[in-house]
């Protein structure tokens, strides 16, 4: 009703369009009738309408737009004006896809670009099988099957491969776990928590193929490379790039559950990754969940005594990480000390943790308010029922005074320690155990369906990326290596 009021009582002449475009003069004529309209909604000075008027809006302005291009009261322009939304509103959203499905989408089918597309699309939902990668040297083991390093035949890239036995999953009923961990990892785009590029089963094994971290995992380093612990700067590097991490999990609605030194790992350049995401689980929007799950002797009190959460064990775990590696132990267990789970879980809940002189000031306030016993008291929960903005209330403390986020972020930050390409951050192959042979388990069709659930191929963005990059400068060759590779793949195909 107001465009069409305005539109048929004001009669628009190109003269008063002029002027409105260029905010020169409002009659006194249109200004009885806006501030009518005003009226008649019942609108005020934050309204919509008010503000155009109050500030002489222009050809930009969606008021203006509607005008022009008379447009009434199922209109989504309006209707965005009407309920003062903003650029990522679903309305405004619908509607610019409407546009765009329309004749833009039409002369994109028509154009070379699509076809480009599709041939982009068909390389990438190439069968992905074991012949697809040359497999290499074991890096470790994890809950269900080994580690190994892998490389891709098409392109050179190298990954680190995730094998989960059949049976061992079948045995210990751990098909949704590595079914949630592949999902939320296919979600997930961050410089700051491994990618998955790949994922697809063999005879015995489930496969995930994953962002190598040549660098090795935080217990390595600590505990392994001289005096237990770090100095301060390094601290501070590790901190704010798990808590970037942290966040862009929490923006997916995702809490972790499982923040300890093993599953933080390094890259070749010294930047750090979050790795193994079986135990995070996606929290629905505005609710809390339960489940006692995790490590001993990190779980935060609200996990032990299975209380309802929603991000909170995630700064938990943060501040037990910057106190053990300020501190070169763990806050409420002491390295190699023999202790019963009980006990560890009675310190969690009842004793504070003993801060020595290789904490300041700084470092000691973090950690104290990361490690409240209360989750509503607890750094980066303080804002009841805004769970995403947790990591702002962290990154504002006075320990990441020295850390710029925008270029830590943008992942040109340098850190502290880089790395030695020539050195090996791991157990030696003959060191790690190997897995025992899984007897009684017998594999039928309902494991069959939950494998094509599992093996579904390459990732989207991490495929994209590996063979962008790959094509323009492996080796260094750029233009040449970029056609061999494609004339390689299309071979393949």
């Amino acid at each position: 009703m107001l465009i069409l009021y305005v539109r048929y009582t004001i009669k628009l002449t190109d003269t008063v369009l002029f002027m409105w475009r260029y905010a020169i003069k409002l009659t006194d004529t249109v200004l009885f009738r806006w501030r009518y309209v005003a009226l008649r909604y019942k609108t005020h000075r934050h309204c919509p309408v008010y503000v155009a008027l109050r500030y002489k809006t222009h050809r930009h302005c969606p008021v203006y737009v509607a005008l022009r291009y008379k447009t009434h009261r199922h209109c989504p322009v309006y209707v965005a004006l009407r309920y003062k939304t903003h650029r990522h509103c679903p309305v405004r959203c619908r509607a610019l896809h409407d546009h765009l499905s329309g004749a833009p989408f039409s002369d994109y089918q028509n154009s070379m670009y699509f076809d480009r597309f599709l041939q982009w699309k068909m390389l990438e939902r190439q069968p992905v099988t074991k012949d697809t990668f040359r497999q290499y040297r074991v890096l470790g083991k994890g809950g269900f099957g080994e580690v190994c390093a892998c490389q891709v035949r098409a392109t050179g890239k190298m990954y680190a491969c995730k094998k989960l036995e059949k049976k061992r999953i079948k045995k210990r009923k751990g098909e949704a776990m590595a079914l949630n961990e592949k999902q939320i990892l296919e979600k997930v785009n961050s410089r700051f928590v491994v990618s998955l590029a790949y994922a697809y089963e063999t005879k015995d094994a489930l496969c995930l193929v994953l962002t190598i971290m040549n660098g090795g995992d935080l217990k390595f380093h600590i505990y392994n490379m001289g005096t237990p612990g770090f100095e301060k700067e390094r601290v501070q590097f590790y901190a704010a790039e798990i808590c970037c991490g942290l966040q862009h999990l929490h923006r997916e609605s995702i809490v972790y559950r499982d923040l300890k030194p093993e599953n933080i790992l390094l890259d070749d350049n010294g930047h750090i990754r979050i790795s193994d995401l079986g135990l995070a689980i996606k929290v629905p929007e505005g609710e809390s969940i339960r489940g006692r799950v995790g490590t001993v002797g990190y779980m935060a009190p609200e996990v032990i005594n299975n209380e309802r959460y929603g991000m909170s064990p995630d700064w938990w775990g943060l501040g037990c990480l910057v106190y053990e590696m300020t501190a070169g132990r763990s806050p409420f267990r002491a390295r190699k000390e023999r202790v019963k789970r009980e006990e560890v879980e009675k310190r969690v809940q009842e004793e504070e943790e003993e801060y020595s002189d290789k904490f300041t000031e700084d470092t000691k306030n973090i950690c104290r308010m990361l490690l409240a016993k209360d989750p509503k008291q607890r750094l980066g929960c303080q804002r009841l029922g805004c769970q995403t903005q947790g990591a702002a209330e962290v990154k504002a403390h006075a320990f990441f005074k020295n850390i710029n986020f925008k270029r830590l972020e943008a992942g040109i930050l340098e850190p502290s320690f880089v790395p030695d390409p020539r050195a090996v951050y791991c157990k030696d192959v003959l060191d790690i155990e190997q897995f025992s042979t899984v007897k009684g388990v017998n594999l039928d069709q309902t494991d069959s369906d939950f494998y094509s659930k599992f093996a579904t191929g390459s990732v989207c963005i991490p495929w994209q990326n590996e063979v962008s990059c790959t094509s323009k400068t492996r080796d260094g060759r750029h233009a040449q290596e970029g056609r061999e590779l494609e004339q390689e793949m299309w071979r393949a195909h």
